[in-house]
């Protein structure tokens, strides 16, 4: 994305504030919120304020009849009755309104969660996941402050500030003019003060997303750090995005500070006001005291809302920046697989005709790549680095859709297939397949919708040569791996992911240079599991030590996204010269 200048960024704010607002309340409306609770809670809130406003009007009443024998136990207890009363419905009613809150506050974390689970490979390869989890973390945590908690507030002030209105205008309605004189400064004053917030707010978010980024690359990748005597620099770019983030921080600030001083200015100054006019109305025998008193006990509930009312716009303008980038991550295209055909690819064969892809127009990666995988046969892929090898798994894996040509199994266009009947007839196995934090048991299950007897899964160990490490750990199947499986070595990795790969049972198999980065025992352990595990099934292979593919049925020779040369080993060994010289330079080391 692009840097917008300062001038610039004012006026996309400008512009798209109508969008946000929108945005916002489709955002809201999306959650399904129950709408029983709410309106129980804003019922109950009304009443709230219904007690609230009735204390003021008995305390005039109090005052103007004022005398010895006018107080009367009847009338003490009323009044202290409405405080409980309002006390005690207030309770049961914020909790009804923040309840609603955070049940919508969860609905749109788990649409916000489960978009991402399903969005398209090229979103993570252009977004940083740390910027991701600030999304789902930061910025609902942001709606989560307003609707929870400034919402709930927000209706209950509004209901005590329109009926203490409606109350004074039939008191009294020429001190009650004085209040609407009071209106526009107030908006004067909140009006630039919010924009400002907005400002602040979505820069806030933007820092946070790629410190959040920085840190969560820096922190998975430790090891490269320390290995490079990297802590310098990592320490600078943390160091960076913290000054960033203070800086933001103290600009924040500085709006704070002056927000509460000039609201409480203004509002001491209206109550100065009226409280003087009020006085002199008494002097002339206009208005009554207990008149006044309750004019000023309504006044602070006019005051303390107009409060309320600053703290809730200057997070919903905290919130629009947030509700932007929520809303486009849930407008992305995600993977649909509830549309396609299951089909049983058993028996049947792979075709790439004509296929051309690229991830960007100017840089094409594939051009006019075609092959046939026959079933329970083994095809391979050799080549410089760079040639387009990897690509081809991506678009068979259905990771891109091809720009042009097609892909089929059997008569089906693959666009055809269902994606998740597709992919669970796949076994894929890369050069450093991936493990999850966890147990064993929890890696090799993963994904599986099945569950699995010990004895079923120690039998997978067995195929692919890990029973034994595993054995041998402290808690067996039960043993925890550590994040990205840092308690195993490389070969023990690629050997828990065959075992996963067993258990799956996969029609198709697909090998991303598995043994590429194994020392020599390891990688007689592995090639041994591998070859139990293509035992009758399709196999892709992708392989830069080519004496792991000497014996593939077909070989298939990319260099720059074409396909240079198709044959077996021996074939390819007298017909094409690039691989003759990478056969005669391996096989001579």
């Amino acid at each position: 994305m692009r840097e917008v200048p300062e001038s610039e960024e004012e006026i996309i704010v400008t512009k798209g504030e109508h969008y946000s607002w929108k945005a916002f309340f489709k955002l809201i409306r999306n959650t399904q919120p129950r709408k029983s609770l709410l309106v129980f809670g804003l019922i109950l809130s009304t009443i709230t304020t219904l007690a609230g406003l009735a204390v003021p009007l008995l305390t005039k009443n109090l005052i103007d009849g004022f005398s010895m024998a006018s107080i009367s136990v009847g009338l003490i207890a009323l009044i202290i009755g409405a405080f409980i009363f309002q006390a005690l419905i207030s309770s049961i009613g914020s909790f009804m309104l923040g309840y609603v809150g955070e049940e919508i506050v969860a609905k749109l974390r788990k649409q916000v969660w489960n978009k991402l689970i399903t969005l398209k490979v090229q979103y993570y390869e252009n977004t940083k996941t740390g910027e991701t989890v600030s999304r789902l973390i930061n910025d609902t945590t942001t709606v989560k402050m307003l609707v929870a908690d400034q919402f709930p507030s927000f209706i209950t002030s509004i209901i005590s500030m329109v009926g203490a209105l409606i109350i004074l205008t039939i008191m009294d309605w020429r001190m009650m003019l004085m209040i609407f004189i009071s209106v526009p400064i107030v908006m004067l004053v909140l009006m630039p003060v919010g924009r400002m917030m907005h400002k602040i707010a979505k820069k806030l978010q933007k820092e946070t997303a790629a410190f959040t980024g920085i840190t969560s690359q820096t922190l998975s990748e430790i090891r490269l750090v320390k290995a490079s005597n990297g802590e310098t620099v990592e320490k600078e770019h943390g160091e960076d995005g913290i000054k960033k983030l203070f800086n933001i921080g103290v600009s924040e600030a500085k709006v704070q500070s002056v927000i509460g001083p000039i609201m409480i200015l203004v509002m001491m100054s209206i109550f100065v006001g009226i409280l003087t006019y009020g006085a002199l109305r008494v002097a002339d025998g206009s208005l009554s005291n207990g008149t006044l008193i309750a004019f000023l006990l309504y006044l602070v509930q006019i005051i303390a809302p107009a409060a309320q009312f600053a703290q809730f716009f200057s997070q919903l303008q905290k919130t629009k920046g947030s509700t932007e980038r929520l809303s486009e991550i849930l407008a992305m295209e995600a993977e649909d697989f509830t549309v396609g055909e299951a089909v049983d690819v058993t028996g049947k064969e792979i075709k790439v005709e004509d296929v051309s892809f690229a991830y960007d127009e100017a840089h094409p990666i594939l051009k006019n790549i075609s092959f046939v995988a026959k079933p329970n046969t083994v095809v391979a892929f050799a080549g410089p680095s760079g040639g387009g090898k990897s690509t081809i798994f991506s678009l068979l894996e259905r990771f891109y859709e091809p720009q042009a040509g097609e892909m089929s199994i059997g008569n089906h266009n693959l666009k055809e297939v269902s994606l998740y009947s597709w992919r669970s007839q796949i076994g894929y196995v890369a050069q450093e397949s991936a493990i999850l934090s966890g147990t064993i048991r929890d890696n090799l299950g993963y994904g599986i919708n099945k569950a699995f007897s010990d004895e079923e899964l120690w039998h997978v160990l067995e195929l692919a040569y890990a029973r034994q490490f595993v054995s041998e750990m402290p808690h067996g199947l039960d043993t925890e791996v550590g994040e990205r499986g840092v308690k195993l070595s490389g070969g023990q990795r690629q050997r828990l992911a065959i075992a996963r790969a067993f258990l799956r049972d996969p029609k198709i198999l697909m090998l991303d240079e598995a043994t590429a980065s194994l020392d020599s025992e390891s990688e007689e352990m592995v090639q041994k599991a591998l070859t139990n595990l293509m035992n009758g099934r399709t196999t892709l292979i992708i392989a830069h030590r080519l004496s792991t593919i000497v014996h593939a049925d077909k070989i298939l020779f990319i260099e720059h996204g074409e396909v240079t040369g198709e044959g077996t080993h021996q074939e390819l060994v007298e017909t094409h010269e690039l691989y003759h010289r990478y056969v005669k330079e391996q096989f001579k080391q």
